[in-house]
């Protein structure tokens, strides 16, 4: 054995023995394992819980309710079937919707030849039952086709709905000769005031007497046109013949302060013509009378069947029959109306004259 190789093997002894001795106290260092007995933390217990309910889901909302509409209108009148009035004139507009909904607006449109001149929101109200109802007031601007649209629109409570009306305005520029339902509106309201009037239509002499005739009761002094102050009178009913004999029965009453005469059945009037009484040189004699003589067709004086009542003072047609007082004290009639007087009067009738 070389000496290198023993160093080696005496270097590989030593390493041995020291290793032999670190190992014990490496072991007595250590700690001795824990025999304390070992405590499992018990599980958490769970509570039990009511569980929460589930909210009631809403009842769905009632369904829209269905309902209808119908539009009235007042203040108009009638001339052959049409719905008429004049421009600017109140219209009263009026209406039912057959399920009343609180809470509901209408709108009502208004147009004239397709033009709008009225918009406006109405409130639904009870009519005391299960309907509703509604109103306004239209004035249309002008001359033509009128048309009222009354709508609803539809919401959760109430479905929508339409309803529509119509009338006409007339023109009011007529005179003489003229024709249309303008002219047949005023021949109508002046006969329904008991102003002779033919009925013809035509803006003609029977239509100027009458106009006349009118304004004289109104105290608007003698003309015999008609404009918007005289057509909104007429419209209104304005004006009547204050009876001032009602138990003569059937009897003409003369008032030569609006130089008028009135054939009366009672105290209903029939008839109103324009006079011409006695001027103030020869006035018409005051008083009650009984006519005593009737005579058709022409006397030589001109006289045009004549009704005498007392002497030689009569009810009769002349011409000219002014709208002042200008004959010799008897009640002149135009021509054109003095056979319709005097076929309405008969003998024994009475005959009242007087100022008023």
């Amino acid at each position: 054995m070389t000496a290198a190789t023993l160093r080696r093997v005496r270097t590989a002894a030593a390493l041995a023995i020291a290793a032999a001795s670190y190992a014990p106290a490496t072991a007595l260092a250590a700690p001795p394992p824990s025999t304390a007995p070992t405590t499992t933390a018990p599980a958490a217990t769970s509570v039990p819980t009511t569980p929460k309910p589930k909210p009631k889901p809403k009842p769905p909302p009632p369904p829209a309710v269905i309902a209808t509409a119908s539009v009235r209108l007042a203040g108009l009148f009638t001339v052959h079937r049409a719905s008429v009035t004049v421009p600017n004139r109140a219209v009263e507009v009026n209406g039912t919707v057959s399920q009343f909904v609180p809470g509901q607006r209408l709108t009502l449109r208004a147009f004239v030849n397709g033009r709008r001149f009225e918009s406006t929101s109405l409130q639904l109200k009870r009519t005391g039952g299960r309907a509703g109802w509604f109103g306004a007031i239209v004035r249309a601007p002008g001359a033509g086709n009128v048309s009222v649209v009354v709508t609803h629109q539809r919401n959760l409570l109430m479905r929508g709905f339409e309803a529509r009306a119509g009338y006409q305005t007339l023109d009011e520029d007529v005179g003489y000769g003229s024709t249309g339902r303008f002219v047949q509106l005023i021949q109508q309201r002046l006969a329904a005031l008991h102003f002779y009037i033919p009925q013809t239509g035509v803006f003609d002499a029977g239509t100027e007497l009458a106009l006349d005739a009118y304004h004289r009761l109104l105290r608007w002094g003698y003309a015999q046109t008609v404009g918007p102050a005289t057509t909104t009178q007429l419209l209104n009913g304005a004006g009547a013949f204050r009876v001032r004999f009602p138990g003569q029965g059937e009897h003409a009453e003369g008032d030569l302060s609006d130089q008028l005469v009135a054939l009366i059945n009672g105290s209903a009037v029939r008839m109103i013509f324009p006079i011409s009484s006695g001027k103030p040189s020869t006035p018409t004699i005051l008083g009650s009378y009984r006519v005593y003589l009737r005579t058709p067709g022409y006397l030589p004086d001109g006289m045009y069947y004549s009704d005498f009542f007392i002497g030689g003072y009569a009810l009769h047609g002349y011409d000219p029959a002014p709208d002042y007082p200008a004959s010799h004290g008897c009640m002149r009639l135009p021509i054109v109306d003095a056979i319709t007087a005097y076929n309405w009067l008969k003998l024994g009738d009475w005959v009242d004259t007087y100022y008023t």
